[in-house]
């Protein structure tokens, strides 16, 4: 967390700029979901360079790779907007009036995430044994309301409480409560308590069959993730200098990064169940890149290298969902169908045997480019998805 409540200056409720750096890093975050892993595992592997492959692939179990950063990151960046939106309706740690409007948007976006997760998923087949009911939209939905009326009820140091509460509770739950036929805290895939509680209360079809990604119980640390973003909303409205915000974010990576790192010894990192280190550890790296962001962005106001990842930030929903049903592969072969051909022809001519992945590379940055120039298209005329 990056700084405690009881020494945080007073919220300001005040007209601030957007700060861009929190739209760029959603945008980063972004680009590698919209194919930007495909593209440079496709060029890694065409280059040789295994620990680009592996650091682009998510753990299957235990353990912490790159790739296993962007959800948590997503959830992180939900939280640290939320202060900046919300505690608007707020006067002297009250709620002001016609707060029925608040709550009806909190509760239409939660709604409509969680549609829009179900349909992406598959619900309008109707096929409900093979249907998947959880998924990453669900998951946000229902991170965001928590952390939205966190933000409305609680003061800041009453969210530092909650946040560490659901972190330290987890675990307590997990340590001490077994899954029938188990041990407690036995944390394996056939063991956890958390895959249990998702075969008996999720129907339709599971993730990795005996649990899901984004099952019941770990959508609770989940929650803690989104709860760390809104201590760094707080932290960001606050009333210093910019460079000390900047230091004050440090600090706070430092701090997740240790305690997440030392208490992984004892709670191992892993992203399917979530668990609590794996909260720190994912939200002290979130922490950096945020601070490296808003240092190079805010502070420094370097902005022009970050616009092409403000793009896609400011649509980062829309190109999640669109990708569902768009066939942007299909696009970059026919504008690019030549090029790859040609690629292939030249690989074989200099002697090269992996021609197919230098064709995949191709493929991969024309998708890329196509859902660029649509993101920037709609950026251009002010046309952004609102949940």
């Amino acid at each position: 967390m990056t700084s405690a409540p009881s020494s945080a200056p007073p919220v300001e409720v005040t007209s601030e700029p957007r700060l861009q750096s929190i739209d760029a890093l959603r945008g980063f975050d972004m680009f590698w979901i919209i194919r930007g892993d495909s593209f440079f595992k496709a060029l890694a592997t065409w280059l040789g360079v295994p620990i680009v492959v592996t650091q682009l692939e998510h753990v299957k179990w235990d353990g912490f790779h790159f790739y296993d950063l962007i959800f948590p990151l997503f959830l992180f960046l939900v939280g640290v907007v939320l202060p900046f939106s919300l505690t608007k309706y707020q006067t002297a740690g009250e709620l002001v009036p016609n707060r029925s409007g608040v709550y009806a948007r909190i509760i239409r976006r939660t709604l409509l995430l969680i549609a829009l997760g179900l349909i992406g998923n598959g619900i309008l087949q109707l096929d409900f044994t093979n249907f998947r009911w959880p998924g990453v939209l669900q998951r946000i939905g229902i991170c965001y309301f928590f952390a939205a009326l966190a933000v409305l009820h609680l003061g800041i140091r009453s969210q530092a409480l909650l946040a560490i509460g659901i972190i330290a509770g987890y675990w307590a739950l997990l340590r001490f409560v077994p899954a029938p036929g188990f041990q407690p805290f036995d944390l394996t895939m056939e063991g956890s308590l958390v895959g249990y509680v998702d075969r008996l209360l999720i129907p339709g079809k599971l993730h990795y069959k005996l649990g899901d990604n984004e099952g019941v119980l770990s959508t609770i640390p989940a929650i803690g993730t989104a709860l760390l973003g809104v201590l760094t909303g707080h932290w960001l409205r606050s009333s210093y200098t910019r460079f000390h915000k900047f230091l004050g974010l440090c600090a706070g990576a430092i701090v997740c990064l240790a305690a997440g790192y030392l208490w992984s010894f004892s709670f191992p990192l892993n992203k399917i169940l979530w668990t609590s280190s794996f909260v720190l550890v994912t939200g002290g790296w979130s922490l950096t890149l945020l601070a490296v962001f808003y240092l190079l962005i805010d502070v420094i106001g370097w902005r022009r290298w970050a616009f092409f990842f403000i793009v896609i930030g400011m649509n980062a929903i829309t190109i999640y969902v669109m990708q569902n049903f768009v066939d942007f592969s299909k696009m970059s072969e026919f504008f690019l169908g030549g090029v790859i051909r040609y690629v292939g022809q030249w690989c074989t001519a200099a002697g090269h045997t992996e021609g197919e992945k230098a064709q995949r590379a191709v493929l991969m940055f024309g998708v890329l480019t196509i859902k660029w120039l649509m993101l920037w298209f709609l950026y251009r005329h002010r046309a952004f998805l609102r949940v």
